[in-house]
């Protein structure tokens, strides 16, 4: 089946004990996004599964390959890809404050100029999504949200920084995030944020989960 919530899959051997389901296509596909979801929660209780860790319309599949052949594995997510998609509860709203532009945003201008706005249309567009937490990864804590406005879509630094400031609000393609830790990227730094979102003193640890939803509310715009 070829479809928007059956998008061809390629499932690949990622190491020994890993398989990863790709369903990505050239458009992110919050239904497809869904389903990875779905899949995914289902898969944990399978004897010999150790982990499931949706990304952006895929999912990594970790397991014991001393009790779950990796073939029979294979069989099985693309049987269960045709499943249908489980009803989860609605994510949490939870409203991010931004400082945006000056030292806490420092690529917002040179970022508004090169769209052909002006930094307060650019703050005006991003603060004005609801965006949803498709994955969370890469590094931990980080989100990936979907819900960017098209008109913001940016192609990444062709020099990534080796510093991106811990609650930097960033773009990087045609998603936004938020640095959990200082790291290196080379996604476009417009704002700021205060919201630590990740505490290995806290049980989950990281503060969003998939399918909440992120309004960027501003607390100023610094010249």
């Amino acid at each position: 089946m070829n479809d928007l919530a059956h998008p061809p899959l390629t499932i690949s051997m990622e190491g020994t004990g890993a398989l990863l389901l790709d369903a990505a296509g050239a458009i992110f596909s919050e239904t497809v996004q869904e389903r990875i979801w779905s899949l995914a929660e289902r898969l944990q209780a399978v004897p010999g599964i150790r982990e499931t860790v949706p990304g952006m319309n895929n999912l990594m599949v970790v397991f014991d390959p001393l009790h779950l052949d990796p073939e029979v594995l294979e069989q099985r997510l693309h049987a269960e890809w045709q499943a249908p998609v489980t009803a989860r509860a609605e994510g949490r709203l939870v409203d991010v404050p931004v400082t945006y532009g000056g030292r806490a945003g420092e690529d917002l201008f040179e970022f508004a100029e090169a769209k052909g706005m002006t930094a307060e249309e650019v703050v005006a567009l991003h603060a004005g999504a609801v965006y949803r937490v498709a994955a969370v990864g890469a590094m931990p804590g980080f989100v990936y949200l979907s819900g960017l406005d098209p008109r913001l879509a940016a192609p990444r630094r062709a020099v990534p920084r080796m510093g991106v400031p811990k609650g930097s609000v960033i773009i990087g393609g045609s998603q936004a995030g938020i640095m959990p830790v200082t790291a290196p990227s080379g996604w476009h730094i417009l704002g700021h944020t205060d919201l630590a979102l990740f505490d290995e003193s806290r049980d989950p640890p990281a503060t969003f989960r998939p399918g909440d939803r992120i309004r960027f509310v501003p607390r100023e715009v610094l010249s």
